[in-house]
């Protein structure tokens, strides 16, 4: 791996993290699909393209994750059976409210930043800057997701108190 200057032993770190972040990107992808499909009632409209947006956008990271851990010259895990071990993401019910799975989801953006965080640890550790770089704007981005959500979830009380 001599054209990146990393010593691939240290970078097998970074991809245990990268596949882990890997299959949680995959299951909340499938998460994102079942709410934008299953979502009803007053809040179908707005959640139903916003799901959308979120599903294409998590569709996109996927690929480049696993393109990160390709150039890095590792295999990105790609069974969904290997996904359902490593995410810590967790599958949902079709059987949810709009606020259900509004607060799903922001959970899960919890859980995924800080997965995102032990991706950005183990590169620094390892020099790793591309991947810092890479994983650094997912975070950003996703933490401005929770926030858009959290605002939807929102009641004005809450506003008051907070």
């Amino acid at each position: 791996m001599s054209y990146l200057n990393l010593d691939k032993s240290k970078t097998k770190d970074t991809v245990k993290e990268l596949n882990v972040l890997l299959a949680d990107y995959h299951m909340y992808y499938q998460k994102l699909r079942n709410y934008h499909w299953n979502i009803i009632g007053h809040n179908f409209f707005d959640l139903h393209e916003q799901f959308e947006v979120m599903y294409d956008d998590a569709k996109l990271k996927v690929d480049e994750i696993a393109e990160r851990i390709l150039t890095l010259r590792f295999q990105p895990e790609s069974n969904l059976s290997t996904y359902l071990k490593l995410s810590n993401v967790k599958e949902s019910t079709t059987e949810r409210t709009d606020v259900e799975m509004v607060e799903d989801l922001l959970h899960d953006h919890g859980v995924i930043i800080n997965q995102m965080r032990n991706v950005v640890e183990v590169a620094d550790k390892n020099g790793d800057e591309g991947t810092i770089d890479l994983i650094g704007a997912y975070i950003r981005e996703l933490e401005k997701t929770s926030w858009m959500l959290d605002a939807w979830n929102m009641k004005l009380a809450d506003k008051r108190n907070a």
